[in-house]
């Protein structure tokens, strides 16, 4: 597989990856807990099948401190340890924001109820909107075939300097 286009050097792909990464970082200045971001950025991931946002989130959470334990029980969260409560809930989320053609109420109200439990308001907001930015990363990287394998830390943000 060959990747389609590479949005970063297409000048309306520029200009819409600055626009959205400037979107980003107001998730990435949210009072949201960074380990938070990068593990439900990584999930939705994975159910999307997004390799760049794979390779992207899994080196970015290592470089930030995360252990090799809890990043490949990512996939496994439910039947792990290493979670919070608080995670827990966030990963659930992650995963109903992502299976929406999967569930006809999107996320469930038990859930939402886990997820407030454990956020602010702020920090909900912030887990709202990274659910729906990382779903439209994911997919704008598998229409182009944006293979993983390559990304260095700090690469994205470097890029959108």
């Amino acid at each position: 597989m060959e990747t389609r286009l590479n949005l970063f050097e297409n000048e309306v792909g520029a200009k819409f990856a600055k626009r959205f990464a400037n979107a980003g970082m107001v998730v990435a200045q949210s009072s949201l807990p960074k380990a938070t971001q990068e593990l439900v950025s990584l999930r939705a991931s994975q159910l999307n099948g997004c390799g760049w946002c794979i390779d992207m989130h899994t080196k970015e959470a290592a470089a930030a401190g995360e252990t090799a334990v809890r990043l490949h029980l990512v996939a496994a969260w439910r039947e792990s340890t290493v979670f919070s409560e608080a995670e827990q809930a966030a990963l659930a989320f992650a995963e109903e924001g992502t299976r929406l053609a999967d569930a006809y109420q999107g996320v469930s109200d038990e859930t939402w109820a886990q997820v407030r439990k454990h956020y602010d308001e702020d920090q909900t907001t912030a887990l709202v909107c990274l659910v729906a930015l990382i779903n439209a990363a994911n997919r704008l990287a598998v229409i182009v075939h944006q293979q993983g394998g390559s990304y260095e830390p700090g690469m994205f943000a470097a890029a959108m300097g």
